[in-house]
């Protein structure tokens, strides 16, 4: 399945990179960025993030950006196959996704009803004054999925090979160790804010950079857990795995230079590397390889995360008063409206809200042709049932 598309890109003010299309918030917020940062980039399933957009990417040379990582530190996808048919998948959907739901914990500040014991516990950060008294939260939320656009989704590929794709970050430990730094630094809160930029060799930036390590090891582990436990759910067992951060920050030579690039919903896709990037719930995810070439080289080797919102939350569901229940101003998107995604792709589906229906976002083929040849796309993975956070979760865990 090779991708022979030509890149769409193109260089504004003479040093951003931006592939695809952009608004001019969008735009403006990657601007802000590029006064402070060394190297900047855009990915074209961009949109507007806190202080730092979606799709961003943003590198130093000495620093390191909390903005930039998100409130969800080491937010990112794992995809594993398991050894089992297409076939066998379907006929049993319907009660594989109901033991889904009921084992898996969807939702805000969810603990797993399961108790969960990792190594990683053990880990000398743990002693940061900063995430010290998270610790125990930490442990009773490892292998939860939370909100907003997480999931875990059951796919079948082009030879009906089935796969599992899990979406989800480091839950409340990585809200609370951002929002700790954040302060800390006098950062700015809002939208359209200029990004906290941490220099990497004061305390409070080498602090942050082992929070944030331990915080991306933190949501590996609990990614790595759904995908087994799903697995042992299924009765099939895990023959190939695919597993990348969308959020986080890792140092990286570019052109003979030592960088901190910092990738906020963009997926590292140096030449070979492999990555998982989700579609919307009624349409196909991909598995694909980064490619060497030189537009690669304009990214930091980075790629898309998903399709990209094009609709926000809001502007989806409409605004309700919580306590009256009176709307305030009508959605976009209506039940009718979901349901004949869900039902045209044959998808067996466990919670989600109006704010996650694919007319909220943009198409992924479209968002792929923009990067063209700096990837390659491997296998085109089908949904046949997903699972997400019912409606009116509110997701306070931003990017």
């Amino acid at each position: 399945m090779r991708n022979t598309q030509v890149v769409r890109m193109e260089i504004f003010d003479n040093q951003i990179p931006v592939f695809g299309q952009a608004d001019d918030r969008t735009l403006n917020q990657i601007r802000v960025c590029a006064r402070t940062a060394d190297k900047v980039a855009l990915m074209p399933d961009n949109h507007v993030g806190y202080g730092v957009p979606i799709g961003g990417v943003v590198a130093y040379k000495n620093a390191i950006s909390p903005t930039g990582v998100g409130y969800d530190i080491g937010c990112g996808n794992k995809a594993v196959r398991v050894d089992m048919p297409g076939t066998e998948l379907r006929a049993r959907i319907a009660t594989i996704m109901d033991d889904v739901w009921s084992t898996i914990s969807f939702g805000v500040g969810q603990r797993n009803s399961e108790k969960v014991d990792h190594a990683l516990f053990d880990d000398v950060a743990w002693k940061l004054k900063a995430i010290s008294s998270l610790k125990e939260m930490a442990r009773n939320q490892l292998g939860t999925v939370g909100s907003g656009n997480h999931y875990v989704d059951l796919f079948t590929d082009e030879e009906d090979r089935v796969w599992i794709g899990v979406h989800f970050g480091s839950r409340g430990l990585g809200h609370k160790t951002a929002t700790h730094f954040l302060k800390a630094a006098g950062a700015s809160d809002g939208m359209d804010v200029e990004p906290c930029v941490l220099s990497t060799e004061s305390d409070l930036g080498a602090e942050y950079l082992e929070a944030m390590r331990l915080a991306g090891d933190y949501a590996y582990a609990g990614r790595d857990w759904v995908c087994a436990r799903v697995a042992q759910i299924l009765g099939a067992p895990i023959v190939e795995e695919v597993h990348n951060h969308h959020n986080y920050a890792w140092r990286e030579e570019h052109e003979g230079e030592q960088l901190w690039v910092v990738r906020k919903g963009a997926t590292p896709a140096f030449p070979g590397q492999l990555g998982f990037v989700g579609g919307t719930m009624g349409e196909q995810s991909v598995i694909l390889k980064g490619v060497e070439n030189e537009h690669a080289r304009y990214s930091l080797y980075s790629t898309v995360h998903g399709a990209g919102r094009a609709m926000g939350r809001r502007e989806a569901t409409g605004v309700v008063d919580r306590k009256t229940g009176e709307v305030k101003r009508a959605g976009k998107v209506t039940p009718e409206m979901m349901r004949t995604w869900v039902d045209r792709a044959g998808i067996e589906l466990r919670g989600a809200g109006l704010d996650e229906s694919p007319d909220c976002y943009k198409r992924l083929d479209e968002v792929l042709e923009a990067v063209g040849d700096t990837v390659r796309i491997l296998h085109r993975l089908t949904p046949v049932g997903v699972a997400m956070a019912g409606a009116n979760e509110f997701d306070p865990y931003k990017d």
